[in-house]
């Protein structure tokens, strides 16, 4: 077989491969942005629970200094 028949086979090949890899990692990060995103949709719950105001109440007396 010569190398112009096998070229375009592996480039189809590392296309794959890199779009497969590319594909993986997407998948983790939207994992991992998913678990992030309840941890502070839990932490935010929590700090309501322990201090009586609401989340939105507490953002505003971090920005203004109320408290």
């Amino acid at each position: 077989m010569s190398d112009s028949v096998s070229q375009p086979r592996d480039d189809w090949y590392q296309e794959a491969a890199k779009s497969q890899i590319q594909g993986e990692r997407m998948n983790r990060a939207e994992l991992l942005n998913g678990r992030v995103a309840m941890l502070g949709f839990l932490i935010g719950l929590l700090t309501e629970v322990i201090t009586g105001h609401g989340i939105a109440s507490q953002i505003t007396f971090g920005l203004f200094g109320q408290g």
